[in-house]
């Protein structure tokens, strides 16, 4: 394997130790939700476990002060990414007054943070997809340079809204970038009953548009497959479709068994591919980690990750009287 893969695609020492040290935050953050909600302190858990690499090397590639981000419910490294912190993740797992997606109204995993162009999601799932199409077509029609990333899990691409919205794409050639993160269930489905064809990526050519399935456990690949994507979009050259393969390491959600439908053997056989080792093993090669930079990262992860459940835990939550606030008109 090259050893310097970054640098080719202009990515500095600093920069992929940047990526790793945002995946490892989304990785302890998501294992303190697990202990806090089996602790009986937040009500619920969706997981970004295993996923990591691409959803940080997918936002790592976007710009960060003009681009438009649509993600789904497990994509903590993505809004790490664009600068949501452990403090709000938390505080939306808590479900306190200060949450800044939902103001403690919505399920943990439903995004949204104006301040950082992270357009918020709804429960039902793909609902997303043609959100980021309308961004992307507000975009064009006011003139702004803006890419509209949007994300999805494989079972939403069989969804009557992911292909509305990139035939729509397709057609007006907008510049939108689909991500599929096809962690091969939907719940309890494997990926081989949901698709008739090889690969997600398969349908873009029916929306005239670019496909590609990339390794999601591959921080580098996913990065270099949505810049080109970003690049595309910038030039006018219309939307792309990309599909990252990787595993959830966890159940479904903090409400699922697993073992009902998967072995422990599969598990674990996923679990020795983890994102994080693979890509910390690569960064050690390149000359670019060491164990001493390895534990500094680490400890300073771990006492964000602390402070942030302090706070969070302390934190108040909303009045009573606020449940009607935003549903019904304000005198």
């Amino acid at each position: 394997m090259e050893k310097n893969r970054h640098g080719t695609l202009g990515l500095t020492d600093d920069q992929v130790l940047e990526m790793y040290e945002t995946m490892i935050l989304a990785r302890r953050i998501d294992e303190r939700m697990w202990l806090l909600n089996r602790a009986g302190k937040i009500p619920f858990v969706i997981s970004c476990q295993g996923q990591e690499a691409a959803q940080v090397g997918a936002a790592y590639a976007l710009d960060r002060n003009k681009d438009y981000i649509l993600p789904y419910y497990r994509d903590m490294g993505v809004v790490l990414t664009f600068g949501m912190t452990p403090k709000e993740l938390m505080l939306s797992g808590f479900a306190k007054a200060e949450d800044p997606n939902s103001g403690g109204r919505q399920m943990p995993g439903h995004f949204g943070q104006k301040k950082n162009r992270i357009v918020t999601g709804s429960s039902p799932v793909t609902t997303q997809v043609p959100h980021a199409v309308g961004v992307a077509l507000a975009g064009r029609m006011e003139g702004k340079d803006l890419v509209s990333f949007v994300t999805f899990g494989e079972g939403s691409s069989n969804q009557g809204d992911f292909h509305e919205g990139a035939n729509f794409a397709g057609v007006h050639k907008l510049p939108v970038i689909f991500m599929c993160e096809n962690n091969k269930y939907a719940i309890s489905v494997p990926v081989e009953k949901q698709l008739a064809c090889e690969k997600v990526s398969d349908r873009a050519i029916g929306y005239g548009m670019p496909g590609i399935t990339v390794d999601g456990n591959d921080p580098l690949e996913v990065y270099k497959a949505v810049k080109e994507a970003a690049d595309r979009a910038r030039k006018g050259e219309g939307p792309s479709l990309i599909e990252t393969v990787s595993y959830r390491l966890t159940p479904h959600s903090s409400d699922d068994d697993d073992r009902s439908y998967r072995t422990p053997d599969e598990v674990a056989k996923a679990k020795a591919m983890d994102p994080i080792t693979t890509f910390a093993a690569y960064l050690k090669d390149a000359g670019v980690l060491n164990d001493e930079i390895e534990k500094e990262i680490n400890d300073k992860v771990m006492n964000l990750v602390n402070e942030a459940t302090d706070y969070a835990e302390n934190a108040p939550y909303a009045d009573p009287e606020h449940a009607l606030k935003y549903v019904y008109a304000q005198e």
